[in-house]
């Protein structure tokens, strides 16, 4: 590896290997980086390893040469790393030389995946885990508080690519709209499950803000073991019944979006500004919604991320049924003001004092 070596240029290969497998927020945080790469060297052909549940956010893109779906879960077991190495040997070569790869995943599956592929050099960055970056031949500097999309930038950045904070691309797939969906143009879409530990609403959380939102026309949406859904004739429950491609259709199409911290939450704030997030003990700094027109709940207060403070962004508080009730009632009174052609002051949004809960901080996902 050469920490302290400039990287190469760009310009002296012809492909790209794009080695980000998962997760999905993390795939979706990755996109500006390879689109600003596409856009500066329009002739470099750009191959992306992508686990296979995350492909359809990638399949179909004009700016892709192609999507290498990496079939993830049949690798598991303390044999799945040498099976993994075995499918990269056979899947990943190309015939297209000179290949440059670059390891946004920083974990060593993404290393061997990437040394496998017999293309070099291997690009990685500064805050990979797992030993990776021995496998690495250039590490890119980055700053590891910094939200991801901004150190995933940072390798566009020091391959010579210019990047204008103020025109970030998240090109997403337009998607499909499944049949179901209400043929309306004030649908409130609520994404209220994660996979990530305490990220999730409670059953009873999730019925006060669907009765504060009442009777705006809801659609619940996303994956989840759990059996209680909320009541109340204004929802309509498409929860585990979309695809990937549809969940995006119904993420663009909604008038707002309410989502907890997870990879459909930073679909939603790809694609359409009007969308709420929340989050309990995840930063917002580093895993917030990325567009700044979107908003944040945190810590009793809805702002948009660049204006909590660091307090508010590290304090652990979840989300009670009078938390979830006033969620409800502040977009009730935006949306009231959408009406009425007037803004809800941002002095406005603060809304309660939650106060610091002792509570173990759950790791965050990577």
């Amino acid at each position: 590896m050469s920490p302290g070596k400039p990287p190469p240029c760009l310009a002296d290969f012809r492909s790209a290997l794009i080695v980000k497998p998962s997760s999905l927020g993390d795939v979706v945080h990755a996109l500006p980086t390879v689109h600003a790469i596409k856009k500066a060297f329009p002739y470099l052909r750009l191959r992306w390893l992508v686990n296979s549940e995350w492909a359809p956010l990638l399949q179909g893109a004009p700016w892709l040469d192609r999507v290498i779906e990496f079939p993830r879960k049949k690798f598991k077991g303390p044999f799945g790393l040498i099976r993994a190495w075995q499918w990269a040997k056979v899947h990943l070569p190309t015939r297209l030389e000179p290949e440059i790869v670059l390891d946004l995943q920083g974990l060593l599956r993404s290393a061997l995946l990437s040394k496998a592929s017999g293309s070099k050099p291997v690009l990685g960055l500064s805050d990979a885990r797992e030993c990776s970056r021995f496998w690495h031949d250039y590490i890119i500097p980055v700053d590891p508080a910094a939200h991801a999309v901004d150190r995933y930038l940072c390798l566009a950045r020091a391959l010579g690519v210019e990047v204008n904070p103020e025109a970030i691309v998240f090109p997403l797939a337009e998607g499909v709209l499944p049949r179901e969906w209400p043929q309306r143009q004030d649908l409130i879409v609520i994404h209220p499950w994660s996979r990530g530990q305490g990220k999730s609403l409670s059953p009873e959380a999730l019925q006060a803000l669907c009765d504060a939102l009442a009777p705006r026309p809801l659609v619940l949406v996303g994956m989840t073991d759990e059996l209680t859904r909320p009541q109340g004739q204004h929802i309509t429950d498409l929860s585990g019944r979309t695809s990937l491609a549809e969940l995006i259709a119904c993420l663009r199409a909604a008038h707002w979006v309410v989502s907890v911290d997870s990879g459909p939450m930073h679909m939603a704030a790809a694609v359409n500004d009007q969308t709420l997030a929340l989050h309990t003990w995840s930063d917002p700094r580093r895993v917030g919604p990325y567009n700044p027109r979107a908003w944040v709940w945190k810590a009793g207060r809805i702002a948009h991320r660049p204006d909590l403070t660091s307090k508010e962004a590290e304090t652990v508080s979840y989300i009670g049924v009078e938390d979830a009730h006033r969620i409800g009632q502040w977009l009730q009174a935006r949306l009231q003001s959408e009406g009425q052609q007037a803004e809800v002051p941002l002095a406005e949004t603060v809304l309660w004092e939650v106060p610091s809960r002792p509570a173990r901080r759950p790791r965050e996902e990577s």
